[in-house]
C-alpha cells in the first residue's frame, strides 16, 4: 500500500499534480492523507505527559498512534509539499509530530543510536517552487533526514519543478517535462 501525504493546499496545486502523476505511474492501491483536513493535537505539556504514559504502557494502539502506526506499515510512501519558506508548510511538520514515535516508526538501541521499524523502502518528496533558489536542505533535506535516520527508508527520491513563478516562465512545459520524467 502506498502512503500519499498530501500537505498542498491550494485546489489546482502544481505539486499535487505532479505527485498525482506519480501516484498513477506507480499504479498501486493508495490511501491519501489530506493534511489540510486534519485535526492534530496540540503537542503541549499535558500531550507529552499522555504520549509518554501510553508509550511506557505499550498502548500503541491507542488512537493518538494511529498516524504513526499507518506510516510504519505503508509499502511505499509519497509526500507531496510545496516549497514555502525555505520548507514546506506548517501542517506537514505537525503531522510529521504525529508520527515519530519511539516504539513505532522508530526505537533507539543500547547506544541510543535511532533504528527505524517502519516497512517502506522508498519514499518519495514532491514538490515544487515558484523561483529557482532551491538548497535541497532544508524542506527535502529534513525529510530525507528524518527518513534515512530515524525511519530506517534508505531510497529518497526528490521530484521537483521550479521556476514556476518567474515572470515569463514556460510553466505548463516545465511541468510536463517533469511529468516526463516521472512516467520514466
Amino acid at each position: 500500500m502506498v502512503l500519499y501525504i498530501d500537505a498542498c493546499v491550494r485546489k489546482n496545486s502544481r505539486t499535487r499534480r505532479l505527485a498525482d502523476c506519480l501516484l498513477n505511474t506507480l499504479n498501486a492501491p493508495h490511501t491519501r492523507l489530506r493534511l489540510e483536513e486534519c485535526v492534530f493535537p496540540t503537542v503541549d505539556e499535558a500531550f507529552l505527559e499522555k504520549r509518554d504514559r501510553l508509550l511506557r504502557e505499550g498502548d500503541f494502539d491507542n488512537p493518538v498512534f494511529a498516524y504513526a502506526r499507518q506510516f510504519a506499515q505503508a509499502d511505499e510512501i509519497i509526500i507531496a509539499a510545496p516549497f514555502w519558506d525555505l520548507s514546506f508548510p506548517a501542517v506537514l511538520k505537525s503531522y510529521l509530530e504525529q508520527i515519530n514515535w519511539v516504539g513505532i516508526t522508530f526505537r533507539y538501541t543500547p547506544e541510543g543510536i535511532p533504528e527505524g521499524l517502519c516497512r517502506a523502502e522508498r519514499l518519495y518528496y514532491v514538490t515544487t517552487a515558484g523561483g529557482d533558489f532551491f538548497p535541497e536542505q532544508y524542506g527535502f533535506g529534513y525529510i530525507q533526514a528524518l527518513a534515512q535516520n530515524f525511519y530506517h527508508i534508505k531510497d529518497v527520491k526528490l521530484i521537483k519543478a521550479t521556476g514556476l513563478d518567474i515572470e515569463g516562465a514556460p510553466v505548463e512545459k516545465i511541468l510536463r517535462n517533469c511529468e516526463e520524467k516521472i512516467r520514466r
